[in-house]
């Protein structure tokens, strides 16, 4: 199991668009892969997961993914934030 925290820096948070590319990066990943924030865990492969944890701009987000590409998934997950995920 690895994990690391981010910061979301996308203007409007993890609205429908970048919460749709981050599980699209997610589901590239065989790990499971989930995200804490404020006590909630959310599905990282799923959107209404990501959309019903209502990440905004600024929320730090902890990343937890497990499994056999668990480093390959959270590095790509962290750099899928870090560049706006597509915004």
């Amino acid at each position: 199991m690895v994990s690391q925290k981010v910061t979301i820096k996308n203007p409007t948070g993890l609205h429908l668009r970048p919460a749709g590319n981050l599980c699209k990066e997610a589901m590239k990943f065989r790990s499971l892969i989930t995200f804490t924030f404020k006590d909630n865990t959310a599905n990282a492969k799923s959107v209404l997961s990501v959309l019903g944890a209502c990440v905004k701009c600024g929320d730090e987000i902890e990343f937890v993914c497990e499994g056999e590409d668990e480093q390959e998934a959270l590095e790509s997950l962290v750099q899928a934030i870090e560049s706006g995920l597509g915004e």
